[in-house]
C-alpha cells in the first residue's frame, strides 16, 4: 500500500521491500487554468502558453555533484553506470498520471553515490514569466518496478508562487537503505546550470 508523505518526512523504500532493486520515480503536474471573467475574455480566454517542465536526477558523492555526467536530464538520458536512465522530455505536462518518469536501478548504483536529488525547473521560466504558482497537482511518486505497486507519493500543496525551480525529493542510502525524502523547497533559479549550484 502506498505512504502518502508530507512535506519533510522520510520512508524507507528497502526496509519491508526485500528485494527491491528498480524503482521508478514518476513526476507529474498540470497548468493551472486561468479564470475566464472580463480579463481572461480580454486576454486570451483563459488559455495561458503550457509549461514546459523538465525534470532532472543529480547524483551526489558525499552530498556533493562533482561532475556533469552525474547530471541526468532530457540531454543526458542515462547514466554512464546505467543506473539512473531518463524515459524523455514531456513539453507540455498534458493527460493524467506521470509526465516524466526517471528509473533507477538502485543495484547498480555505484557505491560513491550517496544520494540522487530530484529537481524540476521550468524551461525558460523568466523569458515565460511563468513559475510554479501557475501549477497544480504537482506530484513525485516512487514505483517498485517490478509490480508497478506505487511505495510512497507525495503531493506538493504549498504556495509556490514566483518559484521557478523545484527539488521535489531524494533518494538516498542510510545504513544500509534505500530511503526517500519528501523536500518540496521552491527555489528562484532560472534554470538548471543555476540550480545545480546548490549542490556544488
Amino acid at each position: 500500500m502506498s505512504v502518502s508523505l508530507q512535506k519533510g518526512q522520510k520512508v524507507s523504500l528497502t526496509k519491508d521491500n526485500a528485494g527491491l532493486n528498480k524503482v521508478v520515480v514518476g513526476l507529474g503536474w498540470d497548468s493551472a487554468k486561468r479564470g475566464g471573467g472580463l480579463l481572461g475574455g480580454l486576454f486570451g480566454g483563459g488559455s495561458q502558453p503550457s509549461i514546459d517542465c523538465d525534470a532532472s536526477a543529480l547524483m551526489l558523492q558525499n552530498g556533493k555533484l562533482v561532475d556533469q555526467k552525474d547530471i541526468i536530464y532530457f540531454g543526458n538520458l542515462k547514466h554512464v553506470s546505467g543506473s539512473v536512465i531518463h524515459l524523455g522530455d514531456n513539453l507540455t505536462g498534458d493527460g493524467d498520471g506521470d509526465d516524466e518518469q526517471i528509473v533507477i536501478e538502485l543495484a547498480r548504483v555505484p557505491a560513491e553515490y550517496d544520494r540522487i536529488v530530484v529537481v524540476v525547473n521550468i524551461y525558460q521560466a523568466v523569458q515565460r514569466r511563468q513559475s510554479f504558482g501557475m501549477i497544480q497537482n504537482a506530484f513525485i511518486r516512487i514505483v517498485d518496478s517490478r509490480t508497478n505497486q506505487e511505495l510512497c507519493k507525495y503531493n506538493l500543496s504549498d504556495n509556490y508562487d514566483g518559484m521557478t525551480a523545484m527539488i521535489f525529493g531524494e533518494i538516498y542510502r542510510h545504513n544500509g537503505e534505500w530511503k526517500f525524502n519528501a523536500v518540496g523547497q521552491g527555489t528562484t533559479d532560472p534554470g538548471l546550470g543555476e540550480l545545480i549550484r546548490h549542490f556544488l
